[in-house]
């Protein structure tokens, strides 16, 4: 028996179902801030550099979500086969 629901709501609506901080502050003070650097190392900037402390952990985090969303797949095609077997 399979069920199917579609829920329709804002992000800020599921991160409230959720119970997840709203950080839109949080988010607007960092874009603040990075906008002040950016203006004042106009002549040498470099994007990369500038961006590089905030990229670091979010690359890493990607790369675990990866492996997690693979394991995942992997370990239900595994389960999927031997219920076939079974039967």
């Amino acid at each position: 028996m399979n069920f199917k629901v579609d829920v329709e709501m804002t992000p800020e609506e599921l991160r409230k179902v959720l119970g997840l901080p709203d950080v839109e502050s949080f988010q607007k003070e960092m874009m603040s801030k990075i906008q002040e650097r950016m203006d004042a190392g106009v002549d040498g900037y470099d994007p990369l550099t500038l961006f590089q402390p905030y990229m670091a952990s979010g690359l890493g985090s990607m790369d675990a979500i990866q492996k997690m969303l693979l394991n995942m797949m992997t370990s239900y095609t595994n389960s999927s086969k031997s219920a076939d077997k079974n039967k």
